[in-house]
């Protein structure tokens, strides 16, 4: 295509220029389709063509074909592998088709410039669409005059002057191919004009193909874009019925629970009334058992006297007669009263009996009632390990380091300090407020004077983190949170964890803990991995587990493994696969957690601590728990190579509040240097210069790999709840908070297949 153009070049500028008589060109009446009336209403009917003219017309046409032809180089190169039967008919075509319909044409290539900018979402920006528009139709107005001004050249050249009527006009031969290269045409003679019109409309053929090209790249382009913005809707829709499933779901448990209330108030209402009316029945047939018991034994003893008195006198017959006519009506009072009794009892029972039926009812929906809200809590658990592993997902995608943050519990003495009995809740502590929708923010006050002097007011910093966690959560809360990064150093990936703080804020608890029940991050993580070591060999995996402890003492390297007392000189080596190691040291082969345990005793054994001012036991150097994993697989042939890195950081501290002095100073300022070159590293990150300081010091040369990309990291960023430590606490947070938004790159997954399996059964 560059070569056709580089020849439409040439062609045009070896063009002579006419002499300076004017001819008179009437351009043919043809019709213009309603689309481009606007674009050709300022064409007048007839035109006069000079030497000037056609001179600026000739370099206006070159120039154009020059931007075109490199404006759509690209688009060129991408078609370049596409049939261009369509291209190569239309550039073929006689002159005198393109001579006698330019119109149409273009029409045409603006109809096919305007469709991709009609085919475009509706979620394209405006502006987008605008200049898309815009740009087709500038196009379709430049090819419209350059086809109207070859026309009317073309209706000219077909009606001779008188002078040269009987002339014969010679028709300049092809433009002959010598080696690839094309030669130059001969000049056309100034009286040629039909010639110059054919080499103009076979310039014009060219430069319409161009611009062919030229706006299909565009639509294709177009429809990428469009393409684009139609996955971000799916993803945002995605996002938008996930969210209100949740909130579905709420509603729907917090009914349940309404309902679950009301229908338990009731049956104790029922229950209590029917258990007071069979109290009630009962005494009343007691009573009345009582009366006719009564009764009978009074009527008895009559009818004894009755008896005797009839033996006794005879006289007495008649009176004795009324007498028993007269009990013998009551008698019958009382079979009649107690008849309706023994009816009022059985319908007495019937009540109670349909009412027991409807609390065994009631007590089977509640049944149901309480699967369903089981059933829902369960889904709500779901939900919500779902939402935590996408989050996962989004933060490894990100390429960002994970930063959890963890608020101590108050000690005996700072629990006096603050004013609360208990000290380990969250609302006990004034400066430092937790959201209740929002686990990853933090907020602390801080109460400065303002700049006249005259009151106090309350300043807030809020924080905002992947997870924070109050004084109240436990050791196996936070540890459900890295469970899963966990995980990932037996899947093959590059695992780093470490603890950053001051001084006493619980850096080395949350990394050790100190007896099972309060077991830190390494020893719960050691045995989640063996555990999981275990279920992975029915699937045919097997692994092979070294660890190593090592600890960084005023930029030394020690091994804690060993009775090293930092004379042996141990260097840090990175290869081009991203893999860190330091020159002799202990590698222990374990098989089981109580081997680890074992390690980190000894380990702790060796450590160095001291006592300050700020911490009874502070740790004077950065432990580095490293555990490496190689699995392979019996059955796929696949291995796996992953990392494990545990890091407690020594706490940094001011040596106006630490008292440190001799070897404490020394220690606490190599320390602190330590943790500033760890915070200039993670500020060239952040800025991503061009050269990140990792030689600057021990720990970040060793963590280079960790905080450069080729790792899943995660920090934990202790801190005090103390008011009088918020100074440090507040800088700790901003360092976090710096580490939070550094980018370092996706992990790469430490696998690799065999491939002689696979060539034997074939």
């Amino acid at each position: 295509m560059s070569a056709a153009t580089d020849k439409d070049n040439s062609r045009l500028t070896g063009l002579k220029q006419p002499s300076k008589i004017a001819v008179s060109v009437k351009a043919p009446a043809l019709p213009v389709p309603s689309s481009t009336a606007a674009a050709t209403a300022a064409e007048p009917a007839s035109q006069t063509l000079g030497a000037d003219d056609f001179k600026v017309h000739t370099t206006s046409l070159k120039r154009k074909s020059d931007d075109e032809g490199k404006a759509s180089e690209p688009a060129r190169k991408r078609l370049a592998s596409k049939p261009v039967a369509a291209t190569t008919a239309a550039t073929s075509a006689p002159t005198a088709r393109l001579a006698t319909a330019p119109s149409t044409r273009s029409v045409a290539g603006r109809a096919s410039a305007a469709a991709p900018a009609r085919s475009a979402p509706s979620t394209l920006t405006s502006r987008t669409t605008r200049a898309t528009a815009a740009t087709a139709a500038k196009k379709a107005t430049v090819a419209s005059s350059s086809s109207s001004s070859l026309s009317s050249a073309a209706a000219a050249a077909k009606k001779p002057p008188a002078s040269t009527a009987a002339a014969p006009v010679p028709v300049p031969a092809a433009e002959p191919v010598t080696d690839g290269r094309v030669i130059k045409k001969a000049k056309r003679p100034a009286w040629d004009l039909k010639g110059r019109v054919e080499d103009l409309e076979e310039d014009r053929a060219s430069t319409v193909s161009k611009l062919a090209e030229t706006q299909a790249s565009m639509s294709v382009m177009t429809s990428q874009l469009a393409d684009k913005d139609s996955m971000i809707q799916e993803l945002r829709q995605s996002r938008f019925e996930l969210e209100s499933k949740l909130r579905d779901m709420e509603r729907d448990k917090a009914a349940v629970d309404k309902e679950l209330a009301a229908v338990s108030s009731e049956r104790l209402a029922i229950v209590s009334r029917h258990e007071d009316e069979m109290r009630a029945v009962k005494r009343d047939n007691d009573a009345k058992i009582d009366s006719l018991t009564r009764d009978l034994e009074s009527l008895r003893a009559k009818h004894d006297a009755a008896a005797k008195e009839l033996d006794m006198a005879k006289s007495e017959n008649a009176q004795l007669k009324s007498t028993i006519s007269t009990q013998a009506m009551a008698a019958v009072a009382v079979e009649s009263s107690n008849r309706a009794l023994k009816i009022s009892l059985e319908e007495s029972e019937r009540l109670a009996s349909s009412r027991a039926a409807e609390i065994a009812k009631l007590s089977l929906e509640v049944k149901g009632l309480e699967a369903c809200v089981a059933e829902g809590e369960a889904k709500l658990r779901e939900e919500e390990m779902t939402r935590r592993r996408l989050h996962n997902t989004i933060q490894e995608l990100k390429g960002n380091i994970r930063v959890f943050c963890r608020v101590r519990p108050l000690l005996g003495a700072e629990k006096e300090e603050i004013g609360e009995g208990d000290g380990g809740d969250a609302g006990s502590l004034p400066h430092i407020t937790f959201s209740a929708k929002d686990e990853g923010a933090i907020e602390l006050a801080q109460m400065v004077e303002n700049a006249s002097g005259s009151k106090t007011v309350a300043k807030t910093y809020p924080f905002q983190f992947d997870k924070v966690f109050t004084p109240s959560a436990k050791q196996g809360d936070v540890f459900a949170e890295i469970s899963q990064l966990v995980q990932s150093a037996l899947d093959g990936y590059n695992v780093c964890i470490f603890a950053y703080g001051q001084t006493g804020s619980g850096k080395t608890f949350t990394m050790e803990g100190y007896d099972e029940a309060n077991a830190g991050m390494i020893p719960r993580a050691v045995e989640q991995i063996f555990e999981a070591a275990e279920a992975l060999k029915e699937k045919g995996w097997t692994y092979r587990m070294e660890g190593q402890f090592l600890e960084i003492y005023n930029e030394t390297i020690r091994d804690l493994l060993t009775a090293d007392d930092g004379s042996k000189k141990h260097e840090i080596r990175h290869d081009v696969k991203g893999k860190t190691t330091v020159s002799d040291v202990c590698n222990v082969v374990v098989t089981s957690p109580k081997e680890v345990y074992k390690l980190l005793r000894k380990a702790s054994e060796h450590r160095a601590v001291a006592a300050t001012n700020c911490n009874e036991r502070s740790s004077r150097s950065h432990s580095v728990f490293t555990l490496r994993l190689s699995g392979t697989n019996s059955i796929t042939d696949e291995s796996s190579e992953g990392l494990l890195n545990l890091i407690d950081l020594a706490g940094s501290e001011r040596l106006s509040m630490s008292g440190s002095t001799g070897d404490r100073l020394k220690e606490t300022q190599a320390i602190n240097k330590s943790l500033s070159c760890l915070g200039d590293v993670i500020y060239a990150l952040s800025n991503k210069d061009g050269h990140i300081p990792y030689r600057n010091s021990k720990l970040t040369y060793l963590l280079q790999n960790s905080l450069g990309g080729n790792s899943k990291t995660l920090m934990f960023v202790n801190i005090s709840p103390v008011p009088s430590s918020l100074s440090e606490t507040l800088c700790s947070l901003r360092f976090a908070t710096k580490v939070n938004n550094c980018q370092i790159g996706t992990a790469r997954k430490q696998t690799s297949q065999a491939t002689h399996k696979s060539s034997t059964s074939s």
